[in-house]
């Protein structure tokens, strides 16, 4: 190659170094997985940046391969990525002749995350579909074998078990490959609902905004290999739910809470949950999850039950604003600061409003230990619109057992990652459903073991005794 084209290509290379370093931080991840794509693309920079520009041979470079990482990252049907570019640990294990244990470096997996309420391994790819290998060569150990190390991993892991692996091929893949997959792995192919192009603007001296690097992934290939059978994977040994029974709710609102809360925004909130016109008792755990299947779930933790009956929540922020600070100090003691704040973020942003998007259309679900605590708390702390709310809010509520997967209670438990923590957030990943909380400190303490969980955040509000 010419030294004007090697010169351009790695002008071209170093932009689009340059692009990863600037979208990274904005993309929704937890910091150990962004310092982790920052460190890589900045190393790449610097390999780029030392690269001579008179070469007679291709340059080689990694940026495709975090491009296409980033360009998934971006995707909106992603939630709670976990790890990024980041080796899996493998405990000892033999498949097909080849053993491995904890000491090894694992196997490399570019995204753990949730996809589709399911927790899922994926491998990306920005090869050139004719130089991607099916059995092992003298360049290469074959996609075939990486494959199979993968699956190895994933059905060894008890707590990052994933329920697939997803393949990303950002240049497509060639038939025979594909085929190879198909017939050994079962891999089959899947639509996800991912953007074709990627583009990058910036502004040139004249103040006009141009398009500096544009890609499309429109020949990419995604597929998918499952692990192992569903019930494997998040059935929990110790939680029988055989003819375990469901509590099913009445469909519609009470007539008293029609006539106390006609305009309220805790009815005009509770009414957008979906009703399910059936009744759930008794069930095998087969027909359970059948029933369940195509609800769009969503599990509420204690946390997220206090939100949304609190009087903070509901109008009561004037009249605490009303009342004397020393009045105030007497009523919450050491959690003034607490409740304050919350005071304010209330007028600031309504929770209801910030709710009314996550839960509307959704089946709401609590487990036995959820329901026990809110109750007791409500009957400790409450006051009587609050016990009033909570009523009509248990109504609205589908109560199933404590059922946490087994991925969740294969975690240490420790001060951090609480039994009862386990049992909340592990029952939300039994039945596919995001948990609705205020516990960051948990959710980040799992997040710091690898596992994707799928959780959604709300702010805090407290019982006020109204």
């Amino acid at each position: 190659m010419k030294e004007s084209g090697i010169a351009e290509e790695l002008e071209l290379a170093k932009k689009r170094c340059w692009v990863v370093i600037d979208r990274t931080p904005r993309l929704p991840l937890i910091d150990s997985c962004r310092s982790t794509l920052l460190r890589l693309a900045q190393s790449e920079l610097n390999f780029l940046s030392r690269c001579p520009t008179r070469c007679s041979t291709r340059l080689s470079s990694n940026i495709g391969h975090l491009e296409a990482i980033v360009h998934i990252l971006q995707q909106p049907c992603l939630t709670g990525v976990s790890r990024v570019c980041k080796p899996i640990p493998v405990s000892f294990t033999d498949w097909n002749g080849l053993k491995t244990n904890s000491c090894s470096k694992g196997v490399h997996v570019d995204i753990v995350c949730t996809l589709n309420r399911q927790p899922v391994w994926i491998i990306v790819s920005d090869r050139n579909p004719r130089y991607i290998p099916w059995d092992r060569c003298q360049k290469s150990k074959g996609l075939r074998l990486r494959v199979e190390e993968v699956l190895a991993a994933a059905r060894s892991s008890m707590t990052l078990k994933p329920y697939s692996i997803i393949l990303f091929f950002s240049n497509g893949l060639g038939n025979f490959v594909r085929e190879k997959l198909r017939e050994e792995f079962g891999a089959s192919e899947i639509e996800l609902e991912f953007s074709v192009f990627d583009f990058d603007f910036s502004e040139d001296l004249d103040g006009e905004w141009i398009n500096v690097l544009a890609r499309s992934y429109q020949d990419a290939c995604v597929l998918e290999i499952k692990v192992d059978d569903i019930g494997d994977i998040i059935s929990s040994p110790g939680y029988d739910l055989k003819g375990a029974s469901v509590a099913a709710v009445t469909p519609r609102l009470s007539g008293e809470l029609a006539e106390r809360s006609v305009g309220d925004p805790f009815c005009s909130l509770i009414s957008r949950m979906k009703y399910c016109p059936f009744e759930v008792k008794n069930l095998e755990y087969s027909e359970m999850k059948e029933l369940l299947s195509e609800v769009d779930l969503i599990n509420f933790d204690t946390t997220a039950l206090i939100a949304l009956v609190s009087g903070i929540s509901n109008g009561g922020t004037e009249k605490l604003l009303g009342t004397p600070e020393s009045a105030l100090r007497q009523r919450f003691k050491g959690n003034f600061e607490f409740v304050i704040g919350q005071v304010m973020s209330e007028i600031e942003n309504p929770i209801h409003v910030e709710l009314g998007g996550v839960i509307s259309g959704r089946r709401g679900i609590i487990c036995e230990s959820v329901h026990s605590e809110f109750m007791d708390l409500v009957l400790m702390c409450g006051g009587p619109d609050e016990k009033f709310r909570a009523n009509q809010l248990l109504k609205c509520l589908m109560l199933v057992p404590d059922s946490p997967s087994q991925r969740v209670m294969g975690l240490p438990t420790t001060r951090k990652l609480a039994l009862k923590n386990k049992v909340v957030f592990g029952t939300g990943d039994y039945w596919l459903a995001p948990t609705l909380t205020a516990n960051m400190a948990f959710v980040r303490a799992i997040s710091q073991t690898g596992m994707s969980l799928f959780t959604i955040e709300h702010r805090p509000r407290a019982l006020t005794g109204d």
